[in-house]
């Protein structure tokens, strides 16, 4: 297949994961609606959300390394973002003196880094065991 197609058919694909990712987040997220809270400035959300859509590119990038079909690169990508989504509830399950979701909804930045870092060192754990 030509080299631009096929990157293009990466990319199209990549964005689509990404944006079923940030769909199924926002549908699990009860206590605020991400984007609302993006275009209230809420830099916490902003950094978790962020995290999810590096961390699933990062899933991505390793399964297009790993595979040799764009099928078989959404299939890992969608487990992988299943992972991710099980990482964020074991996350707020983790934290019983707070719950994640009312901090990130306050602004509570330090809890939005940690979000955001649990995103993506999980990711390269993820992406890495892909073969």
């Amino acid at each position: 297949m030509n080299p631009f197609l096929l990157t293009f058919l990466y990319y199209a694909m990549a964005i689509a994961v990404v944006v079923v990712g940030l769909v199924i987040f926002e549908q699990i997220t009860r206590k605020y609606k991400d984007w609302d809270e993006i275009k209230g400035r809420n830099a916490a959300v902003a950094l978790s959300i962020g995290g999810k859509m590096i961390g699933i590119c990062i899933i991505l990038t390793f399964s297009i390394i790993h595979n040799d079909t764009i099928l078989e690169t959404v299939y890992w990508g969608l487990f992988g973002m299943v992972l991710q989504l099980v990482a964020y509830v074991l996350f707020e399950l983790f934290t019983r003196n707070f719950s994640v979701e009312e901090q990130l909804k306050e602004g509570n930045l330090a809890v939005g880094i940690v979000s955001f870092s649990v995103s993506i060192g999980l990711a390269f754990v993820i992406g890495a065991s892909i073969s």
